[in-house]
């Protein structure tokens, strides 16, 4: 395959994140036309939300199993399709129960897309640089948060919610056309991504914990970071676009300088991203109430939960223990169980002990992370010692039990020993 081909091939499943990303976030940002349009409470708008994160938590793994035989090319080609289609109905069904429907519809694609659309990235490229592939795979999804939802949200109120969504549908359908072109024909078996290049059940295990611990604690603070830009750093509230934007530009740049390190360390890598995640936060409690640190703090605790989210695609492609697909699927529901664990949390603390609270509680959450994935150390294959052949070791065991050799005797063909030199 020509590098330029793989190259829009890789921009194209790029797309595909940042598509799928905005979708989910859009009606966040247009709950109220949303809600009057559809003559229903704002809660219940946000309810797509929730129902959406629970539809991909709850499927990416039994889908990813049901569909494993699938070549990529055209599983892709499905699951856009039908994201295409999922969302156009959500633009032209009038009842809140279809929206409903059509929502479920597209996070059942969403779920398998995510599974699947890092080892289909990391087959177009030599295995040596694969860390860097899924850093560009996952920058869609952080672009579509600072830049798709907006955008979506700007266009919903000046042209209706139903704009937005088929603005998406248009996209959706050009990047559709772009992977169906491009991806090759591969079978989901076949190539260097389709398993773990170093397959350890152990620390599999240990990623996904790290990967739930670590989502709950960014979310429980970025959920509700809103409030705390007005309330506890005192900008006004129209500020907080440009803070969000901010975030969203850092957020790019975290995944642009992991994707230079994620291949040479890995392990290193998902580490030093919690432990500033951690860090930010935790500054973030303490020195919060002055407003251009806490511009700054909040922009670095987004770099570092894009950096992590790029980290977590390298490590699954490294040690699956399996198919890299089932493996991929799995980290990203637990992503998606912090993701609703993180918001519930936030949500409890908040009435009851204030938004400075939940800032503080994603830190120890992300503490917590940090000394788990630093313990992966523990986890590491103690190397076992060289294997001698049986000839050798009969050999070894031949010499060790010979008698002492007598001195050379003078003549019979041997160098006699020199005589020693006296003073």
């Amino acid at each position: 395959m020509g590098r330029r081909r793989a190259v829009a091939a890789l921009i194209g499943l790029c797309g595909g994140t940042f598509l799928y990303t905005t979708a989910e976030a859009l009606p966040v940002g247009l709950l109220l036309p949303m809600a009057a349009d559809l003559a229903v409470s704002p809660s219940q708008v946000g309810m797509l939300v929730t129902a959406y994160g629970a539809v991909v938590t709850i499927a990416s793994v039994p889908l990813a199993a049901l569909v494993r035989g699938v070549p990529r090319r055209w599983l892709l080609s499905a699951l856009l399709a039908g994201f295409v289609a999922s969302t156009a109905l959500t633009v032209f069904t009038s009842t809140f129960a279809m929206v409903l429907v059509a929502r479920i519809a597209t996070a059942a694609t969403h779920a398998l897309f995510w599974a699947v659309v890092v080892p289909a990235a990391a087959e177009l490229f030599r295995p040596e640089v694969r860390g860097r592939v899924v850093a560009v795979v996952f920058a869609g999804g952080n672009i579509a948060l600072f830049l798709g939802v907006p955008a979506g949200t700007w266009l919903g109120e000046r042209a209706g919610w139903r704009a937005s969504f088929l603005a998406v549908a248009g996209l959706g359908a050009i990047v559709l056309v772009t992977v169906a072109l491009l991806l090759p024909s591969t079978r989901p078996e076949e190539g260097h991504a389709a398993r773990g290049a170093t397959p350890d059940v152990r620390r599999f295990w240990l990623l996904v914990a790290v990967a739930a611990l670590a989502t709950t604690g960014a979310i429980a603070a970025y959920t509700y970071v809103t409030l705390f830009i007005t309330d506890v750093s005192g900008f006004a509230a129209s500020s907080v676009a440009a803070i969000l934007l901010a975030r969203g530009v850092a957020s790019i740049l975290g995944i642009l300088a992991i994707a230079a390190a994620v291949d040479r360390g890995p392990w290193l890598s998902l580490a030093a991203t919690v432990a500033l995640q951690s860090v930010a936060l935790l500054g973030l409690y303490a020195f919060g109430r002055q407003p251009a640190v806490a511009v700054g703090l909040i922009a670095l605790a987004g770099l570092a939960f894009a950096a992590f989210t790029a980290t977590l695609g390298g490590l699954v492609l490294q040690i699956a223990p399996g198919r890299s697909d089932l493996a991929g699927a799995t980290v990203s529901a637990a992503v998606n169980i912090g993701i609703t664990g993180g918001a519930l949390i936030g949500g409890l603390l908040l009435p009851r002990y204030g938004v400075r609270s939940t800032v503080l509680v994603g830190a120890l959450l992300g503490g917590v992370a940090l000394a788990m994935a630093l313990s992966e150390r523990l986890l590491r294959p103690t190397p076992a010692p060289p294997e001698t052949r049986p000839g050798e070791a009969r050999a070894d065991r031949a010499v060790d039990a010979a008698p002492p050799s007598e001195p050379p005797r003078r003549g019979a063909g041997r160098i006699a020993a020199p005589r020693s030199v006296k003073a």
